[in-house]
């Protein structure tokens, strides 16, 4: 069993300025280094995967994040910044849900762009149905990790693309994924009919009606989130030079 970051009995959202010190606290405490100590109780290999980030003087991004918890399954608590408060979003990969203190309509409706990540950990939280009822939140709490992962690929900060997708490459959409449920703008949706029916790559794409750059990227993040989207670096559409996924 991991160890929360978060102080036993602190309030569900506490203050961002009382966190920082805990962390501050922490790291003296054992000698650790601030940048790198917060992803210890992860695997080694996401471990490994998130310190791409630390090692290039950045801190993580939450879609980055988000991303690499997908591709590990990794249940991961997501402590970020919202307003001057802590709020946890704990992502469960496999049973593809979230569970947030605060009603999700409410997260949602807030600036996405602003959040910032402040720690990653692995989850204590359970999903529903685990056996050790003792450590599943309140139901109420949970929801569908999809959604969740489309608002913040379209309103979140990271306007480039994910480093797994960036470069050269041509893109397609999955046969059979389905976008039910997404708030999905019409432009968008007729670029995703038109690549479940071509390969197309970044610069194509940018020129469709209602879609610039940003859009694009946007998209094709949401897509890869969905687990729906098929990357080629061989085809020959895939002359993306130039084009990177990095700020």
């Amino acid at each position: 069993m991991f160890r929360s970051t978060l102080p036993q009995g602190a309030p569900d959202l506490m203050r961002v300025s009382e966190f920082r010190r805990y962390l501050d606290d922490l790291d003296r405490l054992h000698g650790t280094d601030a940048a790198n100590s917060r992803l210890t109780s992860l695997s080694p290999s996401l471990m490994q995967d998130l310190q791409r980030f630390e090692q290039r003087g950045q801190h993580s991004e939450l879609l980055d994040v988000l991303a690499a918890g997908v591709r590990h399954g990794q249940p991961l608590a997501i402590h970020l910044q919202w307003d001057d408060q802590v709020l946890t979003l704990t992502m469960f990969p496999a049973q593809k849900l979230t569970h947030c203190a605060v009603p999700m309509t409410q997260v949602l409706a807030s600036r996405l762009d602003a959040l910032q990540v402040l720690q990653v950990e692995r989850a204590t939280l359970r999903a529903p149905g685990d056996p050790e009822r003792a450590l599943v939140g309140d139901l109420t709490r949970y929801h569908p990790l999809a959604p969740v992962l489309w608002a913040l690929a379209m309103r979140g900060a990271r306007e480039a693309l994910l480093p797994e997708i960036a470069g050269q490459a041509a893109y397609r959409v999955a046969p059979g994924v389905s976008f039910d449920g997404l708030d999905l703008p019409a432009a968008m949706a007729r670029c995703i009919s038109r690549l479940r029916r071509h390969t197309c790559n970044l610069r194509e794409i940018c020129d469709w009606p209602g879609i610039d750059r940003g859009r694009a990227q946007r998209l094709l993040n949401g897509i890869y989130l969905q687990a729906g989207l098929i990357v080629s670096r061989t085809h020959p559409a895939a002359t993306n030079e130039g084009w990177s996924g990095y700020r």
